[in-house]
C-alpha cells in the first residue's frame, strides 16, 4: 500500500527531474518536454523504498515508460543511475533512481508478473482516515498466484540503448518497453491500460 502525502511539496518536481534526465536517454528520441499520462506503483515489502512507474507523453504522442525508485539514502553501486535528489517536505531528502537499476523494483515487477499480481493500492489521508484512490493505470501480470518466485537481490546488468531496456537480475531477465507499444520477448508479461487506452504489454520476463 502506498501513502500519498497530498499536502507535501517536492523540489524539484518529478516532471522537472525527468525532463532534465530524458535528453541523455537514447530511447527518449530527444524529448525535452513531456506530460504525465498515468502511472502505477509497487510495494516494497520492507516499506523503505518508493517504487513508482510513470508513463509520460511527448508532444508528438509517443508514450515513454519511466520506473522511478525513491530512497532515503544512496543506493550503493548505482551512482550512474541516479536521476536526481529531491527534497520532500514530509519525508525529507530523497535519492531518485532509474528504477531499472534498483533491485527493489526488479523484485517487485518480477513477483507481480509471475504471480498474476496487480499494482499496489494507493491511499491518501483525509480527515484522519486513509482513503483508497482508484488505480490510475491498472496493470496485471500474466502468471498465477501459486507460482514460485525466485529471489532477486541485485541488478546484474542493464542494457538501455534502445526502445526496450533489458535488466538481468539474478535468475530473471526483464524486458521493459521504454517506448510503450514496442514488441517484447518473454514467457510472462505485465499489461496495462490508462484513460480507456489499452497500452498492451508494458514488460515481459524470462527465467534463466
Amino acid at each position: 500500500m502506498g501513502l500519498v502525502h497530498a499536502t507535501a511539496d517536492i523540489v524539484p518536481s518529478k516532471q522537472e527531474l525527468v525532463e532534465a534526465w530524458l535528453p541523455s536517454r537514447p530511447w527518449a528520441g530527444g524529448a525535452t518536454q513531456v506530460k504525465v499520462l498515468s502511472g502505477y506503483r509497487f510495494d516494497d515489502p520492507e516499506g523503505e523504498v518508493g517504487v513508482e512507474t510513470i508513463v509520460w507523453q511527448t508532444p508528438d504522442g509517443v508514450l515513454l515508460q519511466v520506473p522511478l525508485t525513491y530512497r532515503a539514502a544512496p543506493l550503493a553501486g548505482a551512482g550512474e543511475h541516479l536521476i536526481s535528489t529531491m527534497e520532500h517536505t514530509v519525508l525529507g531528502p530523497r535519492w531518485v533512481y532509474d528504477g531499472c537499476a534498483d533491485p527493489v523494483w526488479a523484485a517487485a515487477i518480477a513477483s507481480t508478473i509471475l504471480t498474476g499480481g496487480t499494482q499496489a493500492e494507493v491511499v491518501i489521508e483525509r480527515d484522519g482516515e486513509l482513503v483508497a484512490l482508484p488505480a490510475r493505470l491498472p496493470v496485471r501480470g500474466s502468471g498465477s498466484a501459486d507460482a514460485v518466485v525466485p529471489e532477486v537481490r541485485s541488478v546484474d546488468s542493464l542494457s538501455d540503448d534502445g526502445p526496450v531496456t533489458v535488466v538481468t537480475a539474478g535468475p530473471v531477465a526483464i524486458h521493459l518497453a521504454r517506448v510503450v507499444g514496442t514488441p517484447l520477448p518473454g514467457d510472462a508479461t505485465l499489461s496495462g491500460s490508462a484513460k480507456g487506452q489499452d497500452l498492451g504489454v508494458l514488460a515481459a520476463l524470462t527465467l534463466g
